[in-house]
């Protein structure tokens, strides 16, 4: 098959996929399906497709990005190289390359599988879904990196610690019973947390960080409410996860709060049936790194969101990389309206991952 990436990349990018991928995932079967390739769609929804050695012998590469974006779709555009519109770079560019560098590669020793997710902007269960079914020597995450080769991710959740008092009228209900009034010490408390009782920073990842979000609570002037919420979102670092996060910070809480005051102080997860990115950390002298990092010229260092890949390097060696970025000098790119990513990038990435692939499985 001849793939022409900025065909593929210029057509990804004006399907919409922030409400429903039912049209992009369509999209990327018929181009593997044109490859005479026969991908598969698992029971989340993930687009799977496979080359090279099926016996088991030598390596096994899994290279894995998602085709759902995040609200609104916002129109394609093309000036010269550079291309603009929702996915431009997340993560439709990243997606362009790895399929790029899979149809070119014919593994001569090892496996090469292809998984794409298509939760990754919402709940992540496909990936997640994805730890039982593969497992592999390494792992290739696009991602807008801006060609480096990101060893490192924060765990990302959310959730809402409640407290709960006395609601009524604001001239009888207790000082010690308004909920209100317990926020100043809980808000206080989780500006110590990390400083008293949180994992330390990693040599890799840095601090880990706790920032509340929303704030909500009481409906009248002149009345107590029963309870007020805070939602708060974490970034973690190893070897915290976001239930042994949950259940220390609410006891921390619980044994801050002055005993004078009569309210009670829950923490909760949002959504905590659904999974949460995972932080990770693989070690920059696995041989997937060194040689992604020769072939791209990029610097090794830590990626700036959350990202599937904390799902798989518990597994294998796992890097995240791809072409554009986040930001840049003037702001926000990856989930902002002016999103976009150079075609040169693209290409660059692909021919990098190429070259990746062929120093491992051939």
């Amino acid at each position: 098959m001849n793939f022409d990436i900025e065909t593929f990349h210029a057509d990804a990018v004006q399907i919409p996929s922030h409400d429903d991928v039912v049209e992009m995932r369509e999209f990327l079967l018929e181009t593997l399906r044109d490859a005479d390739l026969e991908p598969e769609v698992d029971d989340l929804g993930n687009v799977l497709a496979t080359r090279g050695d099926d016996t088991g012998a030598g390596a096994h590469i899994v290279l894995n990005t998602h085709i759902d974006t995040v609200p609104p779709h916002v129109p394609y555009e093309r000036d010269s190289g550079v291309v603009r519109g929702r996915g431009a770079c997340d993560a439709k560019g990243p997606l362009a390359a790895l399929l790029a560098a899979f149809l070119r590669t014919e593994p001569e020793t090892g496996t090469l599988t292809l998984a794409i997710t298509t939760d990754e902007e919402t709940l992540m269960t496909g990936a997640a879904g994805l730890q039982d079914r593969l497992s592999a020597d390494g792992y290739i995450i696009g991602e807008p990196t801006g060609l480096d080769v990101c060893i490192a991710a924060r765990g990302q959740c959310e959730g809402t610690v409640t407290i709960e008092g006395e609601s009524g009228h604001a001239a009888s209900v207790p000082v010690a019973h308004n909920p209100i009034n317990a926020l100043s010490h809980v808000l206080e408390s989780l500006r110590e947390y990390d400083a008293v009782a949180g994992p330390g920073a990693d040599d890799v990842l840095g601090e880990p960080k706790l920032t509340p979000t929303v704030l909500e609570g009481g409906e009248a002037s002149n009345r107590v409410p029963e309870r007020c919420r805070l939602t708060f979102d974490r970034r973690s670092v190893p070897p915290e996860t976001s239930e042994s996060f949950r259940a220390e910070l609410e006891a921390f809480l619980a044994d801050r709060l002055p005993s004078n005051l009569a309210v009670d102080v829950s923490v909760d997860l949002i959504r905590p049936d659904t999974p949460f990115p995972q932080a990770f950390v693989t070690d920059e002298e696995a041989d997937l790194v060194r040689t992604l990092q020769d072939a791209s010229g990029g610097e090794v260092r830590p990626f700036g969101a959350a990202t599937e890949a904390g799902f798989f390097a518990a597994d294998a060696p796992t890097v995240v990389f791809g072409p554009g970025v986040l930001a840049d000098e003037e702001g926000a790119v990856a989930h902002a309206e002016r999103e976009y990513v150079r075609l040169s990038a693209v290409e660059a990435a692909a021919d990098a991952v190429e070259k990746t692939l062929a120093g491992l499985v051939g």
